[in-house]
């Protein structure tokens, strides 16, 4: 084949490669943009750049599987599935999107960016598997969760954060004294995890210490008002439980 026979089969705008194709590759680049903006606006760990290289990327592994190898057509023993390609774009995806989560004690991070990265690389093959107008009405989706959900989820009362505190009482030793505490650590909505007692010199007539380590939704200060107003009780004092191990 003569260099110009060569070339005339490459820059074929003919086989795959004509007007349509780059209109595609043009829509995904402008439609993982825009994602990519609203991304960058809220300063999210992948904005304009990953996205738009995710939206065009995806478009261009579905043109290739569509078109990239019709010169195999024909061919004995051969036969071509172009879903393949995609079912693989679709699986290398999630390197990407596993890359955006952390993880911070209970806290994940990350998780509607890489949503975000997985629907731009749906939309890349949209527009690349020739399919414009849902490629367009899921960019429209992408807007309408990422922006009106988050009014409607504001407005949606969210659960009291669980408090955990260490209630520490210096107390006079006298009968039912530590029951009537412990009554009102779970009247009050706490729960009760770790009891540690210091009676301290009964005989000499000294003072004892507890620890109460507590959980619950409600204020800590209500509280210990509460047990410092008990008879007996002669110091109480609220800090965050130390570490340990269970």
């Amino acid at each position: 084949m003569s260099p110009s026979q060569l070339a005339a089969a490459l820059f074929d705008f003919h086989a795959g490669q004509g007007p349509r194709q780059f209109t595609e590759l043009a829509l995904a680049l402008v439609l993982s943009s825009l994602i990519g903006l609203e991304r960058e606006a809220r300063q999210k760990s992948a904005g304009l750049r990953t996205h738009t290289l995710v939206g065009v990327g995806s478009a261009l592994f579905m043109e290739v599987s569509i078109h990239g190898f019709g010169a195999l057509l024909g061919v004995d023993g051969v036969s071509l599935d172009p879903s393949r390609v995609a079912a693989q774009v679709v699986s290398g995806i999630g390197f990407i999107g596993g890359g955006l989560i952390f993880v911070r004690k209970d806290a994940v991070r990350g998780l509607t960016t890489a949503a975000t990265i997985w629907l731009t690389c749906a939309i890349g093959m949209a527009c690349g598997g020739g399919l414009p107008l849902l490629a367009i009405g899921c960019t429209a989706v992408h807007f309408l969760i990422v922006r009106g959900f988050s009014k409607v989820s504001d407005r949606i009362p969210s659960k009291p954060s669980l408090t955990r505190a260490d209630l520490r009482v210096l107390y006079r030793p006298q009968h039912g004294l530590l029951g009537r505490m412990l009554e009102l650590c779970t009247s009050s909505g706490f729960r009760v995890t770790d009891v540690q007692v210091d009676t301290g010199d009964e005989a000499a007539g000294s003072e004892a210490e507890v620890m109460l380590r507590l959980e619950g939704v409600a204020p800590t200060y209500p509280l210990v008002e509460s047990v410092s107003e008990l008879d007996g009780v002669r110091w109480v004092g609220l800090g965050r439980p130390a570490d340990h191990t269970e």
